[in-house]
């Protein structure tokens, strides 16, 4: 009896890395189908997870144990990057690429996400859900960050209509999985949140401007997830 206890304790507490089906919640009274989600890891060990933590104590003032966060926010971005081989081994080393110049200076500790979309709609998930990645200033500790691949140029939205609708059942997963959930923010929103008591980050110096995913896509999005309730940032003043 002690040992089925322990056994289904234990399975309770495996981490969002293995693989699953899950359904999201329903807005429309349209079914869903179990959300297909495939595991593709990126580098994440012991180095990483030290620079992670090192990363928490000198942008966000604390002192950690894990890199594990309460998720609060989803951020949605664009790779600016094609081709689905090259904006994963963008995110696969542990260490920034030597292009990078622009947020070197603040961390060695390589970009990455929860989760990428490819052209096509597919969904795979590059770490665990519950640990911090790397992806938006001053919100990484409490954000789960989706790459799309697309935004060419980094200038316009060409992301697929596969890509929308995965990105829709994803929030929608994420949103039932994590009731803790408020907000829904494109990377181009970012700096909005500094308003907001999740701003975490000390040094004012260090921002960078985004472009993605941009207001239409996250107007698709919105619209699609009305039902969840979940926050836009704050508007500028």
């Amino acid at each position: 009896m002690i040992r089925t206890l322990l056994l289904s304790l234990a399975l309770l507490s495996l981490t969002a890395c293995g693989k699953e089906e899950a359904k999201p919640a329903v807005c429309t009274t349209k079914p869903i189908q179990p959300l297909r989600i495939i595991d593709k890891t990126i580098d994440f060990g012991p180095d990483r997870i030290a620079m992670t933590k090192a990363y928490i104590k000198s942008h966000y003032g604390m002192n950690v144990e894990d890199i594990e966060i309460t998720p609060k926010i989803i951020v949605l971005h664009w790779t600016a990057e094609m081709n689905f081989d090259k904006s994963f081994k963008r995110l696969q080393p542990e260490k920034l690429l030597s292009d990078r110049k622009d947020i070197m200076k603040a961390s060695a500790l390589n970009v990455s996400s929860q989760f990428m979309v490819a052209r096509d709609g597919t969904i795979y998930r590059l770490m665990p859900e519950n640990w911090m990645a790397r992806h938006v200033i001053g919100l990484n500790y409490s954000s789960i960050g989706i790459e799309n691949i697309g935004g060419k140029g980094n200038k316009i939205d060409d992301l697929t209509p596969a890509q929308r609708q995965a990105n829709i059942d994803l929030v929608l997963y994420l949103k039932a999985k994590y009731p803790t959930i408020e907000y829904l923010i494109g990377h181009h929103e970012y700096k909005q949140m500094e308003r907001t008591s999740l701003w975490l980050e000390k040094d004012k110096g260090y921002r960078t401007v985004k472009s993605d995913p941009g207001e239409k896509f996250m107007s698709d999005i919105r619209k699609a997830v009305k039902c969840l309730d979940l926050k836009a940032p704050p508007k500028g003043e």
